[in-house]
């Protein structure tokens, strides 16, 4: 029997243990590119002082590199966690993703981790909206879709149309949380022939073949 499988990631962009993840998803966006469903919580969407929450970002962050390896850079604690009134929103990150997607949904993995990667290791301000589209366009550029920072700046500041399609995708993602009870990103859920399986979070932190392993048994006795 041939089996019918979709994959449903649950995440943030500013989710420190979503980029913890990043590996595995790569590895993901590579073997399933059709059935792979980005699903974005909205956690951290809404402007805050990072000041608010910098020493605990740093301390958690700290623990996420001894235990999973990723980088977080002095770049990254010095320009965007001590940045002075510097703000904490992955809103502009979430709605270039769903902008993104609008062209091709392969691009959302791929915008996901190069914006991770600009504000953990390069210490780019990724709450920034013109930082945000810089990133967008070069990942668009890299699969041969063509932007334009400026307009594509624009499109997030001021595009009600988008706004509502983000914030819809952000409720949607919400309600299947409720109805999974899941608690907290990121999570990665297999639907295999109409039955959702929640994989651990082992799973995820241990790069891709460990992942794909993992889903090809479950697999194999659905």
């Amino acid at each position: 029997m041939t089996t019918d499988i979709e994959l449903q990631y649950f995440f943030d962009p500013f989710c420190g243990w979503c980029y913890a993840s990043a590996p595995a998803l790569a590895g993901l966006a590579d073997r399933f590119p059709d059935r792979l469903r980005m699903l974005p919580s909205g956690l951290f969407v809404g402007a805050r002082p990072i000041s608010s929450i910098s020493d605990h970002a740093w301390r958690n962050d700290q623990r996420i590199e001894v235990l999973t390896g990723q980088r977080f850079s002095k770049a990254y604690h010095q320009n965007v966690l001590l940045a002075p009134n510097g703000v904490f929103d992955s809103g502009p990150a979430t709605l270039a993703l769903t902008a993104l997607g609008e062209h091709a949904t392969h691009l959302e993995p791929r915008f996901l981790h190069a914006v991770q990667i600009a504000r953990y290791v390069d210490g780019r301000d990724t709450s920034n909206v013109q930082e945000v589209a810089t990133v967008a366009v070069q990942v668009a550029a890299e699969h041969g879709v063509e932007l334009s920072a400026e307009i594509f700046a624009e499109k997030l500041r001021n595009d009600p149309a988008l706004s509502e399609r983000t914030l819809e995708r952000m409720e949607e993602t919400q309600r299947r949380m409720n109805i999974l009870g899941i608690r907290g990103v990121p999570q990665l859920v297999a639907r295999i022939n109409g039955h959702a399986h929640v994989l651990s979070g082992e799973a995820l932190y241990q790069g891709p073949a460990h992942l794909v392993a993992a889903l090809d048994e479950l697999c194999a006795v659905a």
